[in-house]
């Protein structure tokens, strides 16, 4: 590529951490080199930025961070200090639910800093606790105030048909497959019957505003940070990320990823837990920055 890099665009979980969500000490090192070959770096997930706050301080992230898919823009040393945000209305988060139930999986609300379940220790709960550094809210019912501007509705189950199938309902309920279309422009004022859909894992589905999917991620910083989104390279490992891939200028799945996620990368490095964070800084960003 004759367009050099100024940007890395990470995806968090399976992809700058290990499965056991470690950060590497050779993945620390390599963003400090594409620091020093003038390389930014940021992070984006559909974890909560709370849930990407023990990630700041070792990399030393000055990018705005992209938590919830996008869903809400944060400054990283301030992660309450609010850039952007893009929610759900009241009716899409509570027939989003419904629909979630009927296909027997369970629902979980991220609204602000709160996350609301109905069991404490449901369907992956622990270990999304254990992932973010913070207890969910346990309550026996949603309330409206509950589904006011909500960031994200996740449905979970380990039943992956039924998520796979949950994801196929939600998004012909609400008017298209809009989690595959190329509608990455900055945040508007959508119909309300709009979502985007995908599953971040094969065990979760992410329900979040039409614009906050990381392709809308690649667009929003390239704005914030006034470079191009064909100066961004972008990396991950799972559906959702061939979103970012389809956006930015260079792209990167991991080693363990899908087939289907790996044909659309222009690159595939080794697994997370074969360091392939790193292996892909040196093979693949790092010759092509700025600097070079």
């Amino acid at each position: 590529m004759k367009t050099p890099i100024r940007l890395l665009l990470a995806d968090v979980d399976g992809t700058l951490v290990t499965k056991e969500k470690v950060l590497t000490a050779r993945a620390v090192a390599a963003v400090r080199r594409l620091g020093e070959a003038g390389v930014a770096f940021a992070i984006t997930s559909g974890r909560p930025p709370r849930g990407m706050a023990m990630l700041i301080e070792p990399l030393r992230i000055t990018t705005p961070v992209a938590g919830f898919n996008g869903g809400l823009f944060v400054q990283p040393d301030d992660l309450d200090a609010i850039l952007e945000e893009r929610t759900l209305g009241r009716a899409v988060v509570a027939e989003t639910i419904a629909i979630i139930e009927q296909h027997g999986l369970g629902a979980w609300i991220y609204q602000g800093t709160d996350w609301f379940v109905h069991e404490r220790h449901g369907a992956h709960v622990d270990k999304e606790e254990w992932t973010v550094k913070f207890p969910p809210t346990v309550v026996a019912a949603y309330t409206p105030a509950m589904m006011e501007r909500v960031a994200k509705v996740v449905g979970v189950s380990d039943d992956l048909d039924a998520v796979a199938r949950c994801e196929t309902a939600v998004r012909a309920r609400f008017a298209g497959d809009v989690a595959r279309t190329k509608q990455c422009s900055p945040a508007r004022d959508d119909p309300p019957s709009r979502v985007s859909a995908a599953r971040s894992q094969p065990y979760y589905l992410d329900v979040t505003h039409p614009d906050a999917n990381k392709g809308a991620v690649v667009h929003a910083l390239a704005r914030m940070l006034k470079i191009q989104p064909a100066e961004i390279a972008t990396i991950g490992d799972q559906p959702n990320d061939v979103l970012m891939f389809e956006q930015g200028g260079m792209s990167i799945a991991m080693g363990q990823a899908s087939d289907a996620v790996k044909a659309k990368a222009h690159e595939v490095t080794t697994s997370c837990d074969d360091e392939g964070f790193a292996n892909a800084i040196e093979r693949f960003i790092l010759p092509k920055s700025a600097a070079q």
